[in-house]
């Protein structure tokens, strides 16, 4: 089975979701990891019946958090904001399927990251990057 979750992650990363930019988002944000230099922006679209139509990111990185941004994406079509903002590690740790070590997780958690700031309106400042409740 850890055989499938790897293969969905390189078919992630080498065919990403939702890549992109989006021509009037209502939500945007971007982060970086500064331990291993990958760069994620995302940004949404939430209409007036507070659902997100449309969804993008663009970056660069590794394999785990370009594949978790991809997987992100896919996760938020056709949610509210208040369920994306729910969205939690355990649910980008589950779809990434694999054991992610401690050196890996803020790879693998950069998308939840950049969610999170950009759907609460978060800057840098005010963000707690080494908080596990997000």
């Amino acid at each position: 089975m850890d055989d499938f979750y790897k293969e969905n992650i390189l078919d992630h990363y080498r065919n990403p979701r939702n890549t992109g930019s989006l021509d009037n988002p209502t939500h945007s944000h971007e982060e970086n990891n500064p331990l291993c230099g990958d760069v994620l922006r995302l940004e949404l679209h939430v209409n007036d019946n507070n659902i997100i139509d449309e969804v993008a990111f663009s970056g660069r990185g590794c394999a785990i958090s370009q594949a978790s941004a991809s997987m992100l994406t896919e996760m938020l079509q056709g949610k509210t904001l208040e369920e994306a903002k729910a969205i939690s590690k355990e649910d980008i740790l589950d779809a990434l399927g694999i054991e992610i070590g401690p050196v890996r997780m803020k790879c693998a958690l950069l998308s939840l990251k950049v969610l999170k700031a950009g759907a609460y309106g978060l800057s840098e400042e005010d963000w707690n990057t080494d908080d596990d409740n997000w």
